[in-house]
């Protein structure tokens, strides 16, 4: 399964080169460093965006912490801000290849991308940025960031799976992780949506954003558990990915470690927002729920990191692919976080802490291996097709 969209090149006639270029097909010359810059890309901004709010979540008081939070925050608002007017560049001077991305199976899903990194972006600023930019504004970003997130969220909730089901009609067997992106993004909005819940007047507006937060973190559970079963069942009929592809398994981490923080964050601003008795029901459904999926997240980052280990002695280099290590991460630290925030048990805390030091070493290693593949060219240049994966024996 490619990574990036392989399209044909047709080889045009001695009189193509005098016939009118078709409006709105793009041009190849123009801005060529810019032809291949994904949807995949705003993953590098959430994977920034979530070690400083993940870090700010921790339920432990280290010295330094927050101010180190702060510069990579104020990092995660420069690259939005980047790869917004890299896309949109790609969109006016290749809109050949933006279409191709769209209706490409293996890069449509990233379009969720983009409002997870506008969320990521909008709650460090209101958890993290607004020792620097004041209370007041933060709140105002993290509204206007928020609201933009959730609509494309949804919209692409749709559109992708509708996509895949008249337009893409993957084959069998090619179910990937990747599907999850579209499909996570409305449990982002859940996690985020609590962080404004407090900030509306009390009365039914406030109660409204708290169920519409519950009802996006549904809509975002019960999609997974569609998903998900294809995925598995992709890697026991199928074998592993390609090796490219391998980092990607930690995706699945996403839903899971978001709809625990998602739960626990509601349960902190429902007394403010319902009555007594759903408000206690909500605090005892955030452990209840978080528990058991945690666990289950564990199992699943333990299975990844094995595939992802084998991949690496089978000679898997560096993609973009490996901010996958990031962003999931994160979720299950905030979501740790918040557990032992509603527990009180130690041993939640320092997984926390454990979570967080491993965010922090995938963050420098995706990050480091980006940078220097953006000042060589590597990660502009056209991809080429991924090496499989070692054949499985029988």
């Amino acid at each position: 399964m490619a990574i990036f969209p392989q399209t044909r090149t047709a080889v045009p006639s001695p009189s193509a080169a005098l016939l009118p270029r078709p409006a709105g097909t793009g041009d190849a010359t123009r801005l060529p460093s810019l032809r291949h810059i994904g949807p995949n890309w705003y993953a590098s901004v959430m994977g920034t965006a979530i070690v400083a709010s993940a870090g700010a979540a921790l339920p432990v008081d280290v010295p330094g912490l927050r101010a180190a939070c702060t510069l990579v925050w104020a990092l995660s608002v420069v690259l939005l801000l980047t790869v917004l007017t890299a896309r949109a560049g790609h969109w006016l001077c290749h809109r050949d290849q933006a279409r191709a991305h769209l209706l490409d199976p293996t890069i449509a899903p990233f379009y969720g991308c983009l409002s997870m990194a506008l969320m990521a972006v909008g709650g460090a600023t209101l958890t993290v940025g607004a020792d620097v930019v004041g209370a007041r504004a933060a709140l105002a970003v993290d509204v206007v960031l928020f609201v933009a997130g959730t609509v494309i969220g949804l919209v692409a909730a749709v559109v992708v799976p509708y996509l895949m089901v008249v337009r893409h009609r993957p084959a069998p067997g090619t179910a990937s992780p990747v599907w999850l992106l579209p499909l996570v993004a409305p449990m982002v909005s859940a996690s985020q949506g609590a962080l404004l819940v407090p900030h509306l007047g009390a009365g039914q507006g406030r109660e409204a954003l708290l169920l519409a937060c519950y009802a996006m973190f549904g809509l975002s559970l019960l999609a997974t558990l569609v998903v998900l079963p294809l995925v598995f069942s992709r890697l026991v009929h199928h074998g592993p990915l390609p090796l490219a592809l391998t980092p990607a398994l930690f995706l699945v981490l996403g839903p899971l470690g978001q709809s625990t923080t998602a739960v626990n964050q509601l349960a902190d601003v429902a007394p403010g927002a319902v009555g007594a008795p759903y408000a206690s029901a909500f605090g005892a459904f955030a452990v209840l729920y978080g528990v058991p999926v945690m666990g289950f997240a564990l199992l699943w980052l333990a299975l990844a990191t094995a595939m992802v280990v084998r991949a690496a002695r089978d000679g898997m280099g560096f993609a973009m692919t490996w901010w996958a290590f990031t962003f999931p991460v994160g979720t299950c630290v905030t979501g740790a976080a918040g557990l032992a925030r509603h527990t009180g048990l130690d041993a939640l805390t320092w997984l926390a802490v454990a979570l967080y030091v491993a965010l922090v070493a995938a963050w420098a290693a995706a990050g480091t291996r980006t940078v220097r593949g953006v000042l060589s060219g590597a990660l502009t240049a056209a991809p080429v097709p991924p090496r499989p994966a070692t054949a499985r024996t029988t």
